[in-house]
Parts: C-alpha cells; structure tokens; sequence
C-alpha cells in the first residue's frame, strides 16, 4: 500500500507543533499591530499626541517581535521539509539496491534521476513552504476575519463578498495544475536521461561523429519540457489575475462602503484603518493563494513520481526467516527455467559443481550463459527449488548473505569515478582499515593486474575516470576481479572475463584464474575453448538448454558444438599467428 506523504512528518511532530506556536506567536503580534493603528489615528484626530507616540513605540516593539518569531517559525518549518526530503531520499536509495533489471528496462536511469533530484526539491517545498503557508494563511484568515467582525459585522460581510470566487478557483485551477505539473516533470524526467545518456556515452558519439544528431535530440527533448512547463506557467498566468481581481474587489467594496459608514457617523476613522489594516493582511494570502496552490500540486505530482520508486516491487525478496548458509561452496542447478517476457533465456538447465571445482558454462551469443551467473548470486529472480549452495535453496537464504558467499564479476565491469584502490577495495566493510591497502594489493597480484596498476605514475591511486575510462578493457576486468576476490568468496562466478582482451592479457588472466579457483568453487561463464579447458567440468548451452556436458577432452572427442567451437577457436589462433 502507497504511504502517505504524511506520515513522513510523525518523527518531527514535536518540531512542527512549535513551529505552528511560533506561527501563531507571528499572527497574533501581527493582528495587534493595527489595534495599535486604530488607537494612534484616533488619538491623532483627538490631539493627544502623547497617547500616539505611546502606541509608535508599541508598533516599533512589536515589529522587532514579529521579526524574531517569524524568523524562528519558518526555521523549524522550512527544516521539516528539508529532514521529510532527507529520510525520502534515503529510502528511495535503499530501495533502488532492491530493484532487479526489469524496472531499469522500464524506466531509464536519467529519470530516476530526475525524481531524485529535482521531484524530491518539490516535495521539500511541499513541506516545508508549502505547510507553512497553509497554517499561517488559515491563522491569517481566522485572526482577521475575526476582528474584522469585532470592527463591523456588516462591512466584513461586504468585504468578504468576492470571495467564495476563491473557492472556485481552486477546484478550477487545482485538477489542472496536477496535471501539468506531472507532465511538466515527466518531461524533465526524459530531458535528464538523455542528458544523462550523451555524457555517459560521450567517447561514442564524438567517435562517430554524430555530435549533430545527438544536439537534435537534445534539443526535440528540450524543446518538450519546455512546452510542458510552459504549459503550466501558462495555466498559472491565468490564474493571478483573477486572484487580484478577488482581493482588489475586496478592497474596492469596503473603500464605498467603509467610506459611507464613516459619513454616517457607524465608524470612526480609526476603526476604518484597522479594517483596512487587516483586509491587507489578507490582501497577500489571497495573491499568494495561486502560487501556494502551484507549489502543493507540483509537490503532489512529484510525490506521485517519487512514490512509483520507492513502491516498485523487488524482484528478489528476503523470507522473513532465512536459512544460514555454510560457504562450503557446493553448487546445484535444477530444472532452472527464467523467462524474460514470453521467450525463456533458461529452460531446464541443470548441473552440479562440488566444493571447490570449477565449471564453465560455454555457449555462443544469446545461450542464456550471463542469465545463469545471474541467477547463482540472484540477481534475477530465480524460481525456487531451482538453485541450490550447499544444500540450501538460495530463495531462502538471506540475499546480502548470499551474495557475500557467492562473489561475482559481471562481463561488463562497472567501475566508479574514483581510484583504482578505491574501486578494488569496494568490497570491504572498512575500506580505510589499516590492512585494507595491503589487502588490495594481494587481490590485485591474484587478478594479475598489479604490475600494471605500480608502473602507472599514481599507482593505486591513479583515477580510473567515468565508468573506468582511463583503463582499457582488459585492465577493467582484472580490477573487477580484483574487487570479487577481495571479499574472498566460497562461489567465484565469472562472467566472460576475457571478452575485452588481447592474447597476453588472457594469458594473464588464465593463471590469474587458476589462481583464483585455489581454495574455492569457480563458475566460469566464457566463449573461449582455452579457458573452459582448465574447468573440470565444461557445459554448454544453446538457446537456453543444456546440449551438452563433460570435461574437455570428452566434448572435443564427442564431436558435438563444443568441438566445432575449438576447432574454430584453433584455426582462428593459428590465422591470426600468421
């Protein structure tokens, strides 16, 4: 069920009760001050300048109150807002950690962005603006209209005239501005991801030269959002003139009426500029009514946006009461069947690997291979009873357990803009522990990768870059292997660790592999014959099912598609030495 903005306020409910005594502090010292004009005019009519300049100094006392209280109402308010977008934004991150690769199909990194970002902005001026300006402009109203009454029950009513107007605005206006305000996001939402996507892939678009074609869909995506605030500012251009139009009718109405009241001898000088003092305080309210009704619905809009993150289901669950596991290392798949859509990437695969062996998973592009190391840490949602570590059903056992038991590089490594200690030491509960750099450098000499990383001029503290830009692909990869052997997993699984690299840097990789095995169980999912070879066991896939299995040498005998595979590895590697 979708949680309210509300109950984000429980924790600060002490905060927002003062808030709201301040705010009352602040109306009653500015309700007092035309009391104190209506004395002073009168007192100016009678010639008592004594008496005027008693209630001057009231003024200029109150006014430097007013000025304390106000201040100190809108700090605990505005603060409010700022701690609801803090706690939301926390939990929007934790989670996004949750989320499985379906959501980010359907919605695309630069508008998660943007509803963290600029839609969490609005909801702060929800809160926090928004609320204090609902409070004080009923405090306002109230504390006005009730002296106003005290004054002369018949001009206030003459005053009060235009504006049940007011209450049409607002379900005119209101319906119309939620509307655009969540179209108006949405489309900034779209204008952040392709931002997001040009600098992401900036070395690609300059490399192709499409620097022009990238500008135009900048631009189309622009020109979109600002149609859509425009839009919305058109909406409320509208709706400022007739909420002038409401309060100067106001003033105009009491200015005939007050005047002949006046003429009559119904009300003194005096007591007409204290009227007129608290219809101005109204006056600002009423003006502001349509920017205050743009800032609750854009909030509400944003919330909305921001709600679809932190209510989108996981597609990995934790039980409520999971099961421990060993980390001996055993590995069993059964029957496993994933489907994405209609169309199964796994069906019926099944295989077995005992604590610490090895087995690689082979099979030509679209086999199912990345969706099966996927699956073993679950990062897919795998179907129970499918997947089993040391005997237990990993849909049972705790996710964060697992996958600290089963360590695993993806074929794509992601590396963070930082240094390449940083990126390998990502792994470690306390990256700055004393032992943590030495602890860096062995994974690093296991992944074969430290001679490299000492020869460059900063060493380990050389900045990799956006997404690891400064290293090449091979380098990306052993520093992700790096990272997965640091945290010393009983599972190693392997994603295609040699897609990006040359033949000295697999050979490199190949020891460091059979380094990386001693002591634990290694899933090596790879397209290279010379690789699946040092596995004791080989399977291989085709189309989402197990076609064949073995070791090496029985699947190059058996003559099968793993044979045709290294015959057509072994005549590449023998063109390529000539």
């Amino acid at each position: 069920m979708s949680r309210p903005l509300r109950s984000y306020l429980r924790p600060y409910r002490r905060r927002l009760g003062w808030g709201i005594v301040w705010l009352l502090l602040t109306n009653g010292a500015d309700k007092t001050i035309p009391w104190l004009l209506q004395g002073a005019v009168d007192g100016l009519r009678e010639g008592r300048l004594e008496r005027v300049r008693g209630y001057a100094l009231g003024v200029v006392a109150l006014a430097a109150g007013l000025w304390i209280v106000r201040t100190q109402s809108r700090v605990l308010m505005f603060n409010v807002g700022r701690d609801v977008e803090y706690d939301l934004r926390n939990e929007l991150i934790r989670n996004v950690h949750r989320l499985g690769p379906r959501f980010f199909q359907r919605v695309p990194t630069g508008d998660v962005m943007s509803r963290a970002t600029n839609d969490l902005a609005q909801v702060r001026l929800l809160v926090g603006f928004g609320g204090l300006n609902v409070v004080n402009s009923l405090f306002a109203f109230a504390g006005a209209i009730g002296l106003m009454l005290v004054l002369s029950p018949e001009l206030t009513a003459w005053a009060l005239a235009p504006y049940p107007f007011l209450v049409l605005l607002t379900k005119v206006f209101g319906g119309a501005l939620y509307r655009r305000s969540r179209e108006a996001q949405a489309a900034l939402g779209k204008l952040s991801d392709v931002a997001q996507e040009n600098l992401a892939g900036v070395r690609l678009v300059r490399g192709y030269a499409l620097e022009d074609h990238e500008v135009a869909r900048f631009e189309k995506a622009n020109e979109r959002a600002v149609r859509a605030n425009m839009r919305l500012v058109v909406l409320r251009g509208l709706m400022w003139p007739l909420l002038t139009l409401v309060g100067s009718s106001a003033a105009l109405i009491v200015l005939w009426r007050g005047g002949a009241m006046i003429v009559a001898g119904e009300l003194t000088v005096g007591e007409f500029a204290a009227f007129n003092a608290y219809l101005a305080q109204l006056v600002w309210p009423t003006l502001a009514f349509g920017y205050l009704l743009g800032v609750l619905q854009r909030g509400r809009a944003s919330y909305a946006r921001v709600r679809e993150l932190l209510d989108a289901p996981p597609e990995v669950s934790s039980v409520s009461e999971p099961r421990p596991l060993p980390a001996v290392g055993a590995v069993q798949v059964r029957g496993l069947r994933i489907l994405y859509g209609d169309r199964p990437a796994l069906d019926g695969v099944s295989f077995e690997v005992a604590a610490r062996g090895s087995v690689a998973i082979m099979g030509s592009v679209g086999a199912g291979k990345s969706t099966l190391a996927a699956a073993l840490p679950r990062l897919v949602d795998t179907p129970a009873g499918s997947v089993f570590l040391d005997g237990v059903d990993v849909t049972e056992a705790d996710p964060r357990e697992l996958r600290r038991t089963v360590g695993y590089a993806q074929q794509d490594p992601f590396l963070f803009s930082t240094t390449i200690e940083r990126n390998i030491a990502f792994g470690l509960d306390d990256p700055d522990a004393t032992d943590a750099h030495e602890r860096v450098r062995r994974a690093a000499a296991e992944a074969a990768v430290l001679e490299e990383i000492e020869s460059l001029p900063q060493g380990f503290e050389t900045l990799v870059g956006e997404r690891g830009v400064q290293l090449s692909g091979g380098q990306k990869q052993r520093v992700a292997l790096a990272r997965a052997l640091l945290r010393e997993p009983a599972v190693l699984v392997l994603d295609d660790p040699l897609s990006a690299v040359d033949a000295r840097t697999e050979r490199a990789i190949l020891e460091a592999l059979d380094r990386a095995g001693e002591g634990r169980t290694l899933v090596l999912v790879t397209h290279r014959v010379a690789a699946a070879s040092r596995a004791d066991r080989v399977v291989v896939l085709d189309e989402g099912r197990v076609v064949e299995r073995g070791t090496h040498d029985e699947l190059v005998a058996r003559g099968g598609l793993y044979a045709r595979l290294a015959a057509r590895q072994r005549l590449e590697q023998e063109l390529g030495a000539l």
